[in-house]
């Protein structure tokens, strides 16, 4: 009798936990880039500005939360294929698929409620971002080219959501920089993928089978030299409108290079699979990347 109340309280608080693991918190740092626009515009530090910019990347947390649960409920069979993914919560059947979708539409009407407290073009934002992401699960990651261009509007759309969320206006150097450095990490994803079935075996996605390691190669590298090429010219933008001669904007331009070509290795080497775990375990580039947000502050504040 106490076995049987056990097993069916400790269910409940599995299928919790799971959620839980499910929603991918850790991939949450991601959705700082709402931050961008405000920081680069120096007005991060006001009260208005601040608080907008909190409740979009609220927005994207439940929003992105919400899209994760989607995709695992649909790729769940693929998912048990593969040697990593299916330690996931709904591929391993610790969280039944309709408490999955349950929890994405209660995530997604979420979103779309904190949008709201700030105003309508964040609610805009925020639709968008969530008919993309849900196109993607239902059919556009199968389609090669598209597939890219989806996931990486995904990372677009955070940076214009704090711009468009704080009332700042977005200088088109920085939304060059944003859609090009997207690029970058998403191809270099879908390139740790292809290596990762290239020594294993594991099963990937159709789109997938239509990619070459060389062509992926190709894409990361060239977004790589169209953001660099963008941000110098944004640097040297921010330079020109300033009411004095710095030259930090230009000295960042130093450090940010040193950090794509520092994340670069990683992809190269077939470890971009995960962007936000490489953030998080690189010491090296988080020191890189201290660098040059440091050269950027001093730059706006100096």
């Amino acid at each position: 009798m106490s076995a049987g109340m056990s097993g069916t309280a400790t269910r409940p608080a599995g299928t919790i936990t799971g959620l839980v693991r499910a929603t991918r918190p850790h991939q949450w740092v991601k959705n700082f880039l709402v931050l961008a626009a405000p920081f680069a515009a120096n007005r991060l530090g006001e009260p208005a500005v601040l608080l907008h910019t909190g409740l979009a990347l609220a927005a994207f947390c439940l929003a992105a939360s919400a899209v994760y649960l989607v995709n695992d409920v649909i790729d769940v069979a693929a998912d048990r294929a593969h040697p990593t993914k299916r330690y996931r919560p709904v591929a391993a059947g610790v969280v039944p698929p309709h408490a999955a979708c349950g929890a994405a539409a209660a995530l997604f009407a979420g979103a779309v409620g904190v949008a709201l407290c700030s105003g309508p073009p964040l609610v805009v934002v925020i639709a968008v971002y969530c008919v993309a992401q849900l196109g993607y699960c239902l059919a556009w990651k199968h389609q090669p080219v598209i597939d890219l261009c989806i996931v990486a509007s995904g990372f677009l759309l955070r940076a214009i959501a704090g711009g468009i969320a704080a009332g700042i206006p977005l200088s088109q150097w920085f939304l060059l920089v944003t859609a090009f450095g997207s690029l970058f990490m998403v191809a270099g994803k879908r390139y740790a993928e292809i290596v990762l079935y290239e020594r294993t075996g594991a099963e990937i996605r159709a789109s997938l089978r239509r990619y070459s390691a060389s062509y992926l190669r190709f894409v990361w590298a060239t977004a790589a030299a169209i953001m660099i090429l963008a941000y110098a010219l944004w640097a040297f933008e921010m330079r020109e409108r300033a009411d004095y001669d710095s030259g930090w904007a230009m000295l960042s331009i130093v450090p940010f290079v040193v950090g794509v070509l520092r994340y670069a290795v990683d992809v190269d080497g077939g470890g971009a699979g995960e962007p936000e775990r490489i953030a998080l375990r690189d010491h090296v580039l988080q020191v890189i990347g201290v660098c040059w947000v440091a050269s950027l502050m001093l730059s706006i504040h100096v």
